[in-house]
């Protein structure tokens, strides 16, 4: 007669923890991060600084700040940041999320407040990473 293996209640609950945030959250997740690419193209072509700078990470707003030595909202204007279009994939990695439109690629992550843009005015390179106008440190 086989013993039943047993789990102990740590491991069960990192398990059930694992499996519920898994549950239905994937799709929930793609649509909120698409939305947060969808407002930032909206901003973007509203021409609205304020709103823009309310979209970006901590650390991307910090960054352009420093670079620009101005305000999130003078220093977001002087970019060349080009209008993306329509979302034509969303691929999600853990709490990280590329957002590919028509014509830019946009980088996410998920923050308590939802989902900012890491950066943006991404395009490819074959075989390097992304070349971004405008990103974090």
């Amino acid at each position: 007669m086989r013993t039943p293996h047993r789990v102990s209640p740590l491991i069960f609950l990192a398990l059930l923890g694992l499996v519920l945030a898994g549950c239905g959250s994937v799709g929930e997740r793609r649509s909120d991060a698409e939305s947060a690419a969808v407002g930032f193209e909206r901003l973007l072509r509203a021409d609205d600084p304020a709103g823009l700078c309310t979209t970006l990470a901590p650390d991307t707003r910090s960054e352009l700040e420093d670079s620009e030595k101005s305000s999130c909202e003078k220093a977001i204007s002087s970019q060349d940041i080009p209008l993306g279009g329509t979302a034509q994939r969303v691929d999600l990695y853990g709490r990280q999320a590329r957002i590919v439109l028509d014509a830019d690629t946009l980088f996410l992550s998920l923050f308590p407040d939802g989902w900012k843009v890491v950066a943006a005015g991404c395009t490819p390179r074959p075989g390097r990473p992304y070349q971004c106008t405008l990103q974090g440190g």
